[in-house]
């Protein structure tokens, strides 16, 4: 750091959808990192301190964890967030030492603050460590879908396009996972949006893949609209 000089507070881009009750702002942090505001509840979707500086933004009344990797999952973005009624939405894995939580599994619903999150199955089918097994295993981690006022909204979490995708109805926005090896190739990205059917698909946790390639796969889709926005 130069002496004297003063780092620029970091710009994020912010998408405004409007809802059967009012605007929902959706602010794209880094990775897989988000920020979801709506009728004064802020919602973040794992943060981790790598992609903003979180003593500089607004406290979280919800917080969603989709799994315990350390692009997920930061204990101390988490500690920053938290007030003493925030609710925090953790996989079993990552609950230990967090305090008091609430853990959610696949299929499980829950309603809390008027926005109802269903946990949904996040894991690897092809893509597998050098011991043959998978980066993500089934049960372990969550997608979660939310619903707020009208609008569905898939957050995918790390998942392949898994068969269980075909069961998701009536999405919103879906957020997709598009890197190796991980989790999508930009092929399975578009395979698993012709299946959900999203009015809106957003690309995240895509690293250095050329995000042109799912724009171009999914031309021929006029109910799709794709949208890349900076996650990096």
């Amino acid at each position: 750091m130069i002496p004297g000089f003063t780092q620029p507070k970091k710009i994020f881009e912010t998408d405004i959808i409007k809802t059967s009750s009012g605007e929902l702002s959706i602010t794209f942090i880094g990775h897989a990192t988000l920020m979801i505001s709506y009728n004064n509840t802020v919602l973040h979707v794992d943060p981790v301190s790598q992609y903003a500086d979180y003593t500089t933004m607004p406290k979280a009344d919800l917080i969603l964890v989709t799994h315990e990797h350390s692009d997920h999952f930061d204990k101390d973005a988490i500690s920053i967030l938290r007030k003493n009624n925030s609710d925090l939405i953790l996989t079993n894995a990552c609950a230990p030492d967090m305090g008091t939580c609430t853990i959610m599994k696949n299929s499980d619903i829950k309603t809390i603050k008027d926005i109802t999150i269903e946990a949904v199955p996040a894991y690897n089918i092809v893509h597998k460590r050098t011991d043959n097994t998978p980066y993500h295993p089934k049960g372990v981690g969550n997608g979660y879908v939310l619903t707020i006022a009208d609008k569905r909204i898939y957050i995918a979490g790390d998942t392949e396009n898994i068969p269980e995708m075909s069961n998701l109805k009536n999405i919103d926005i879906a957020f997709l996972p598009m890197n190796l090896p991980y989790t999508m190739t930009p092929e399975m990205v578009a395979e698993a949006a012709k299946r959900i059917k999203p009015q809106i698909l957003y690309p995240y946790h895509f690293g250095n893949t050329d995000t042109s390639i799912i724009t171009k796969l999914l031309q021929d889709e006029s109910n799709i609209e794709v949208r890349i926005r900076k996650m990096n």
